[in-house]
């Protein structure tokens, strides 16, 4: 166990990282501490949760020592344990109903719910009518839509999702047995043959970064060829790692041992800059999960 008293946070990183590094997972460092809830402690519970997911670990419920200390249990996390480390015989399987990615559950994790609400209200979710959502797995999106409006509102739109995933969609039809949602199990770089009609707005969580998917030319083509006129446009990008059932916060680009985040600004730039260019407004906002959000300037005011 590490005993914290005075040390600042500089002298409590380093013992907590030597220690983690020594144990292996998922074995449990504990650290008595001051109890953040007086006020004479120097950090707050936030930052003794932030310094779990850092360490790359599992916060445990805390332990009362007495009414002045509490112990912090850290369980060091398998950091093998990802999906984005495994490969399916089958590609679209990865994120299939059987793989690790369908153990996620982010409309449960308030970092995404939280941003992803807040991006459905910039664009008034309640005054569109067609939603096209490319990636749509199991439905997650949908789902969070239906919760928002009221039956009447809900049911005079047209939600059409895609995705390669054939078991996802099995489970989305089975899901949501609506009449007006529809689901394509079909591959999005070839969207031209479902003839879809325009969208008044466009979703896609963490799929136009795909290396199968030319991000450039396909995010242009899908504004000029599947978002009408006053249409809009969230787009989440994943600033976030999905390890042992954990998000862990930070992008990592190929080739770095560390979150490295110059991939994801480049690409959110990119498209903030071509939508500003075609009269929209922009917003980027979240922290695990960066929500761009375009709607057309001058339309669709409260």
């Amino acid at each position: 166990m590490i005993e914290i008293y005075k040390e600042s946070m500089y002298e409590i990183l380093q013992l907590c990282e030597d220690e983690i590094e020594r144990i292996k997972s998922p074995e449990i460092l504990e650290v008595s501490i001051p109890n953040p809830d007086l006020s004479s402690s120097k950090h707050s519970w936030r930052a003794w949760s932030d310094l779990a997911s850092l360490l790359f670990c599992r916060m445990l419920t805390p332990q009362s020592i007495s009414t002045q200390r509490v112990t912090l249990r850290y369980q060091k996390l398998n950091r093998t344990d990802s999906f984005h480390n495994r490969q399916s015989p089958l590609k679209e399987e990865k994120y299939g109903r059987k793989s690790l990615f369908a153990t996620i559950h982010k409309n449960e994790e308030p970092a995404f719910l939280f941003s992803y609400r807040q991006a459905l209200k910039q664009v008034n979710i309640a005054k569109r009518r067609r939603v096209l959502d490319l990636g749509v797995n199991s439905g997650d999106e949908f789902d969070i839509i239906q919760k928002m409006l009221n039956r009447s509102i809900y049911e005079q739109m047209s939600l059409i999702g895609v995705d390669h995933s054939p078991s996802a969609i099995e489970y989305a039809q089975n899901r949501f047995n609506h009449s007006n949602i529809t689901f394509h199990c079909h591959d999005i770089n070839d969207l031209e043959s479902l003839n879809l009609p325009k969208s008044d707005l466009i979703i896609s969580i963490g799929t136009l970064q795909s290396p199968s998917i030319p991000f450039k030319t396909f995010f242009m083509s899908l504004i000029q060829n599947y978002l009408s006129f006053d249409g809009a446009v969230i787009l989440g990008f994943p600033n976030s790692r999905w390890i042992d059932g954990e998000m862990i916060y930070g992008a990592k680009a190929p080739n770095y041992a560390f979150s490295e985040m110059s991939l994801l600004i480049k690409d959110i730039y990119f498209c903030k800059k071509y939508l500003q260019q075609h009269k929209f407004r922009v917003t980027i906002t979240g922290k695990e999960y960066l929500f761009l959000t375009a709607t057309k300037i001058g339309l669709l005011k409260e």
